[in-house]
């Protein structure tokens, strides 16, 4: 059936089809408002029904937010988990905090907007023997741009520069809860001096 499906497809559909699916193997996400998403993502709403068969043959699911515009690509066996650094994951935690602290602030049809010195400076406000570099710091969101988490506004390494924190955020942890996200970051700092690794979507 798969076949039949894309054959259904005129040259540049298959073209994005097959784009669509190497962004989201690459990545696990789409995010609706990132512009080199954008087309992927709404092609994927028109032709659900043919990315779900193909990916279902290789036991992978696509889980769509169609109210926050985001998409995630999981496999049923969770074999596609990325094991990230404990500065990563702090980091990651940070901008779900503040995406949640800003989204009260922010119009429905607007997207969650944060200055780089925010993040910078929760991570600091955190009792944690080892503070966070700047290289360290460009590196990860340069790692989030990647997985389509944000997308940054300027330069990244300037202080006062801005970015993007796409809904995508919500399926990067396992968890609904923005209590929960509170309550792992308060695990990490009191952790001190652990270097193991945090596992996360």
């Amino acid at each position: 059936m798969i076949l039949e499906n894309f054959d259904s497809l005129n040259s540049s559909q298959r073209n994005l089809f097959t784009r669509t699916c190497l962004k989201l193997l690459s990545t696990g996400f789409l995010a609706r408002d990132k512009k080199d998403n954008k087309d992927m993502y709404y092609f994927l709403l028109s032709y659900k029904k043919y990315f779900d068969e193909y990916f279902g043959i290789i036991n992978y699911e696509i889980i769509l937010d169609r109210e926050n515009g985001a998409v995630q690509l999981t496999h049923t066996d969770n074999s596609n988990l990325l094991r990230l650094k404990k500065e990563e994951t702090i980091i990651l935690l940070i901008l779900r905090i503040l995406y949640h602290e800003h989204l009260a602030d922010t119009s429905v049809n607007d997207n969650i907007v944060v200055r780089i010195d925010e993040l910078h400076q929760y991570y600091e406000s955190l009792e944690l023997k080892k503070k966070i570099n700047k290289t360290d710091l460009v590196r990860i969101l340069r790692m989030y741009k990647k997985f389509n988490l944000i997308e940054p506004i300027g330069d990244i390494t300037k202080s006062n520069s801005k970015i993007i924190i796409f809904p995508t955020i919500l399926f990067a942890i396992n968890t609904t809860a923005i209590n929960d996200v509170y309550d792992l970051i308060s695990r990490i700092e009191y952790q001190q001096g652990s270097d193991t690794d945090e596992k996360t979507d």
